[in-house]
């Protein structure tokens, strides 16, 4: 077993890894959706290299507010037609930010966690805590 500050070995073979992603419409309207959904995910894949044939599934969650489009929808067009995609609600906690869309991507990769880039979008990266070892935030965009 490793210790904590000791980062893992990387794998030699795929595993399935998550790569999360949050974005926020600028309203609820289907073309803002589809806007900031396209966006958040394009980076994604630009950031990590991700090849949409090494995807497993992707899971897209909207705050309670955002309900004139699903997410999904527009990655579909984007030619990810196999790739297993689900949408859910996120749950409505007071504080929480609106217009939320977020996404989790299964990814298989023989990358490691801490090679991960995780992409927080549009004042997004307060939702991500320092020490989660979810990411970098220095990475993160407006």
């Amino acid at each position: 077993m490793h210790a904590p500050s000791t980062p893992a070995p990387t794998p030699t073979h795929p595993l399935c890894r998550g790569v999360r992603g949050d974005t926020i419409a600028t309203e609820n309207a289907r073309s803002a959706i589809r806007e900031a959904i396209l966006e958040l995910v394009q980076e994604m894949i630009a950031r990590n290299a991700i090849n949409p044939d090494d995807l497993a599934s992707a899971l897209f969650t909207t705050t309670p507010d955002l309900d004139a489009a699903f997410p999904a929808e527009a990655i579909r067009h984007m030619g990810w037609e196999y790739v297993p995609m689900l949408g859910a609600v996120e749950m409505a906690k007071p504080g929480a930010p609106g217009l939320c869309i977020r996404v989790l991507l299964h990814w298989n990769t023989a990358r490691g966690p801490r090679e991960i880039h995780h992409v927080y979008l549009r004042g997004t990266e307060v939702l991500r805590t320092a020490g989660t070892g979810a990411g970098h935030p220095e990475e993160s965009q407006q």
